[in-house]
């Protein structure tokens, strides 16, 4: 009798195995799919030479995760004496961490006497569940916010998450330049890029140094650790395709972030506090193709800058991207643009979009540095092509919405600006009573601002509009007490069905 299997039976039994394997390989696949999307919460230690706060304990957990206590950092901020111009240095309160899923937070004010508690930006709607002195709300997924107790300005909690790296870069990697959990510094207080390597600061990891990208090509700046109180934090210099992710930048001695004579340089997830005089956040000098993607800003001079030449930095700046952000400015502007530019060789600031920003805060006594969105052409500068759409402007301490003005401002300028050209503003909500009357001031008939229009501009829940009802002799502007001056030319402002039946006739 023949026993060996036959023909049929053999390439039967290879089959069987191979769908075994095959079945096996999908559920391991599908075991790691399942395990990528389970809940997961990552925390990390404050080094123990940190400054800390005492004013908050903080908890968090996961869905059917246990509570897990954050150690809090202290940033410094800044308020100005109106009277004496003296700026003083004031604690605040900062935690993070990572989650994947939902994220419930517990946050308990050891200072008591709690009547209110905030959670802001107010556009995510977001209302903590009140206890005596303890709230707790949930985060669906990642997002920066901002905890206010009693209406506290600085004496409160910012709390910043990320989502989950599934690849971290590996400490080792040759193209890697590693810093772990701990405090670190480099030799002279710089730490210099070479091109097409990346500098991981994982989290926990804390770097007393400025990150400099200078002259170089595909480098990169990531990881949830934190630059501190460096020389200015991050410098890109006549470099292209950088990528910034998810740094933290607390109290830089200079801007939080400078880019100057770059080209493709992506900011992303960026946050930053400042407490000294001219703390800017992010600066963009005569470079093109910048995204500021995902930042929280809260800076003692302007959030976000963008100019022409300045210093060593010659040439346009065009090709501006920043969407997505939180702004609160101590002192300033949340936005800027145009003070500074070429005198002997005029320079253009163009294409730029402003899209999905909430602007929590404007503080600034000076009538000619105000504007939650300033568009300030001084050195012989033209503003052209400008998008604003998805703006939402919480109630200002002090300051105006608005700022345009063509300028020759004698302390930074050496002309006046060329005029402001092509602005189109779109769905800018202001809520509040605190804003003084927005100006648009053009400089003389041929250093004009031209051709602007807001569609939807919402101030208080009502839509401002030409064809709103208002008395026959009042200008649009005055209904909002806006003023422009004679120098500005076709202003508009226009429905969303107005615009839209306009861009259908």
């Amino acid at each position: 009798m023949n026993t060996s299997p036959s023909r049929r039976t053999t390439l039967q039994a290879a089959g069987a195995t191979v769908l075994a394997g095959s079945l096996s390989g999908l559920t391991a696949t599908a075991s790691r799919a399942d395990a990528a999307s389970e809940p997961k919460l990552v925390t990390y230690p404050r080094p123990v030479t940190m400054p800390t706060n005492t004013s908050f304990r903080v908890r968090v957990r996961v869905t059917g995760g246990q509570w897990r206590t954050l150690d809090i950092y202290r940033p410094t901020l800044e308020e100005i004496d109106a009277a004496t111009g003296s700026g003083k240095v004031l604690n605040s309160s900062m935690v993070y961490f990572d989650f994947r899923g939902s994220a419930e937070i517990e946050v308990t004010y050891l200072k008591g006497g709690t009547t209110t508690a905030r959670i802001r930006p107010d556009a995510l709607g977001i209302t903590p569940r009140l206890r005596g002195d303890t709230l707790r709300f949930t985060l669906d997924r990642p997002r920066d916010v901002v905890v206010q107790i009693n209406d506290e300005i600085f004496d409160c909690l910012h709390l910043f998450t990320n989502h989950v790296d599934p690849h971290p870069p590996a400490d080792g990697d040759p193209d890697v330049i590693y810093f772990g959990p701990g405090v670190h510094a480099v030799s002279g207080g710089v730490l210099t890029v070479p091109s097409g390597k990346t500098v991981h600061l994982a989290g926990g990891a804390v770097l007393t140094a400025q990150v400099s990208f200078k002259n170089v090509e595909q480098a990169s700046l990531t990881g949830h650790g934190m630059l501190y109180t460096g020389p200015g934090g991050i410098l890109c210099e006549g470099s292209k395709d950088i990528r910034v992710r998810d740094i933290i930048v607390m109290n830089p001695k200079g801007y939080a972030a400078t880019i100057g004579e770059s080209e493709n340089v992506h900011i992303e997830g960026l946050r930053s506090f400042s407490s000294q005089g001219w703390g800017d956040g992010i600066d963009v000098f005569s470079s093109s193709g910048v995204v500021i993607d995902g930042c929280f800003m809260r800076n003692s001079d302007d959030c976000i800058a963008i100019y022409a030449h300045r210093w060593e930095y010659y040439g346009d700046t065009r090709d501006i991207t920043v969407r997505n952000c939180s702004l609160w400015a101590d002192v300033a502007h949340p936005i800027n643009v145009g003070t500074h530019g070429n005198t002997d060789d005029p320079e253009v600031i163009e294409n730029l979009v402003f899209t999905n920003i909430d602007i929590l805060d404007h503080r600034e006594p000076q009538m000619g540095y105000q504007g939650c969105i300033a568009l300030n052409p001084g050195d012989s500068n033209l503003i052209r092509h400008v998008r604003v759409e998805d703006v939402r402007v919480e109630d200002v301490r002090w300051g105006q919405l608005i700022h345009m003005r063509v300028m020759y401002n004698t302390k930074y300028n050496t002309s006046v600006g060329r005029g402001i050209e092509d602005v189109y503003i779109k769905n800018l909500t202001y809520t509040g009573t605190r804003a003084n009357p927005s100006l648009f001031l053009g400089y003389d008939a041929d250093h004009a601002i031209k051709n602007i229009t807001f569609e939807n501009l919402v101030v208080n829940g009502e839509v401002i509009a030409d064809s709103m009802k208002k008395p026959g002799w009042y200008l649009t502007t005055d209904v909002v007490q806006w003023h422009c001056n004679e120098h500005v030319r076709n202003l508009r402002f226009v429905t969303t069905a107005e615009a839209e039946a306009a861009a259908t006739s």
